[in-house]
């Protein structure tokens, strides 16, 4: 039963972790809308407008944000948009580290360690997961740019097609 409970333990503690860790790019957008939620029930829209307005605002804010680090052609302006994301994202990961290490670390000390190593984990995770997405485009007006990615995969197609003996015609499709 002790290993049992070890094990389990293990794989709670790794859930938790893993959660943490997924959910950090949505602290922002949790924060705007719980702001626009308790705005809005404050000023007499009702449990259920409130959680409608605040639901609209954050799904705004992250579809925005993540629109705008994907269009925006300047390096600055990309980093600067996924440091708005990513600074909450710290904020929540210092307290969340902080008050899970209150379980196992008796230290103030350590616990602050822990939390500001935690903080700093889970803002580059944040960050990381807006920015690698985001590809630079070139800065000329006009110019096409082929995605190596899809250009590949037809390639394979046509490719799979010929060994396979379809006709011209079934090939001409592909």
């Amino acid at each position: 039963m002790l290993a049992l409970g070890l094990v389990l333990n293990t794989l709670g503690i790794g859930l938790f972790c893993w959660a943490i860790f997924a959910l950090a790019v949505y602290a922002l957008p949790f924060f705007v809308a719980l702001s626009i939620g308790m705005a809005a029930f404050q000023s007499g829209a009702g449990f259920i407008g409130a959680l409608l307005i605040a639901t609209a605002g954050g799904a705004l804010t992250l579809v925005l944000g993540q629109v705008a680090v994907a269009i925006t052609r300047s390096l600055a302006l990309r980093i600067a948009i996924a440091t708005v994301f990513a600074v909450p994202a710290a904020v929540a990961g210092y307290h969340v580290v902080f008050a899970v290490s209150q379980i196992g670390v008796s230290s103030l000390a350590w616990r602050e360690v822990f939390a500001c190593l935690g903080a700093v984990c889970i803002g580059v995770t944040s960050w990381t997961r807006l920015t690698v997405l985001a590809e630079t485009r070139p800065c000329e007006p006009g110019v096409v740019v082929e995605n190596p990615s899809l250009s590949a995969i037809i390639k394979r197609l046509r490719e799979s097609s010929v060994k396979s003996g379809l006709t011209a015609r079934q090939r001409s499709l592909v």
